[in-house]
């Protein structure tokens, strides 16, 4: 297989998320990452590739590697949840400032430490994302330097974003920074940190939130559509935020503004999401990688349609890492944040209930997946098969055959790299 046609699998099978780090490793001559015909950003490949950045790739990519924290750090958890992974602590927190709170997707609680990050001179930017000046419904990359820049970026994006795409610029910066970003973009950087010694050197804090994926691009064309609105209408998406959850505002060409509760966006259930196929296989939306990870705290994953009007929003906090526990502490007695009770698992399975699925059928999902001659992701440290044990050995069974018929539908895929191959 060439390198063209083996860096391409990773598209074809499914498992790209579009975070950009392919361009970065390679550089725009080789790689750009950009708006695709299907809406989502995909790598396109514009010069030759060899098989030693290829091997890069395929070593980083959080489509098909995921790691989470590293060994040194893991053992110094006092506890490894079968399903939530390394903890310090596990309890409810919010922003101490009350406009940081409305701003953020539940309790602002990453933004308040964003900030609290930068007023203490522990980091000298932020790299995190805002909503695209190109694309109102993606997210872009940005850099913050100051707490009102990183204000900015508050409020999830449910959209395609390309956070790592300029990280190798980001990197030769040579300043220590912050990362604010999804569970698989920290899963590339600690991939990318075994063969980039700049990546633990420069990152201080890694920061995410429990992630439950992203809507696919067409998926909104059909939300919008359906609600009588085009796309070339769309001039501002702002997701969550002003409240918890806070309404899906979308900004139009006439000045009008269309405002969504977060359940008629994303349905009333977990049955009705629209999501890319990577995110339903991810073995790691907790955020494993991360020292601090926030998560939203609804009874089975929904919020009350009606409670959540005037609700001000409460994070569980995941303390993974002695400089999670040792920032908090700080953010806490610095006045930035404050923090509630602590929680127990059963806290977390509760009000996260997909991710608890999720984990624990990864491994026959992703063996499904190689069963039918696909891709699919390799995993450190994330206790995948001892989850897969605990599980009802028909239940995985079905896992198992359910992913291996879908990739199935992908067969024209790999006949086409097979005919590349051969030609």
């Amino acid at each position: 297989m060439t390198p063209t046609a083996r860096f391409l699998r990773i598209v074809e099978d499914g498992l790209c998320i579009g975070c950009g780090l392919c361009q970065s490793l390679g550089g725009t001559a080789r790689i750009r990452v950009e708006k695709s015909e299907d809406g989502e950003l995909r790598p396109t490949v514009q010069g030759a590739l060899s098989d030693r950045l290829v091997d890069a790739i395929y070593a980083t990519c959080p489509g098909v590697r995921v790691e989470g924290l590293p060994p040194d750090a893991q053992s110094q958890a006092p506890r490894i949840d079968p399903v939530w992974g390394p903890m310090h602590r596990v309890c409810l927190g919010w922003a101490a400032d009350p406009t940081v709170r409305h701003e953020g997707s539940t309790a602002g609680v990453l933004t308040a430490l964003g900030q609290y990050l930068l007023q203490s001179g522990r980091v000298d930017f932020i790299l995190h994302v805002k909503p695209s000046t190109r694309e109102p419904s993606f997210g872009e990359a940005v850099l913050s330097w100051t707490p009102s820049e990183v204000l900015e970026g508050a409020g999830s994006r449910y959209g395609p974003t390309a956070v790592l795409i300029d990280l190798e610029a980001v990197l030769a910066l040579d300043r220590p920074f912050a990362v604010i970003a999804k569970p698989c973009d920290l899963n590339a950087l600690r991939n990318l940190a075994h063969i980039d010694e700049r990546v633990d050197r420069l990152i201080r804090y890694w920061l995410a939130p429990v992630c439950g994926g992203y809507m696919p691009d067409r998926s909104l064309t059909e939300v919008l559509e359906a609600r009588g609105i085009d796309r070339s209408e769309v001039t501002r998406l702002r997701y969550r935020g002003k409240g918890c959850p806070g309404p899906t505002t979308i900004g139009r060409t006439d000045g009008s503004e269309l405002s969504l509760h977060y359940l008629d966006f994303w349905g009333e259930d977990e049955s009705s999401w629209s999501l890319p196929f990577r995110c339903k296989i991810c073995p790691d939306g907790i955020g494993e990688g991360a020292d601090i990870a926030a998560a939203d705290t609804w009874p089975g994953a929904s919020p009350d349609r009606v409670a959540s009007q005037s609700d001000p929003g409460v994070n569980s906090i995941l303390l993974r890492t002695r400089a999670g526990m040792e920032l908090v502490e700080a953010a806490v007695r610095d006045g930035a944040l404050v923090l509630g009770r602590d929680l127990d698992t059963a806290f977390l399975d509760e009000t996260q209930p997909h991710q608890v699925t999720k984990k624990r059928f990864a491994h026959a999902r992703h063996s499904g997946l190689r069963d039918a001659g696909s891709l699919a992701p390799d995993s450190v440290g994330l206790r995948l098969e001892a989850l897969a044990a605990l599980n009802d050995e028909e239940a995985n069974r079905e896992q198992r055959d359910g992913a291996r018929r879908r990739a199935s539908g992908q067969e024209h895929a790999s006949e086409k790299r097979k005919r590349d191959d051969r030609s």
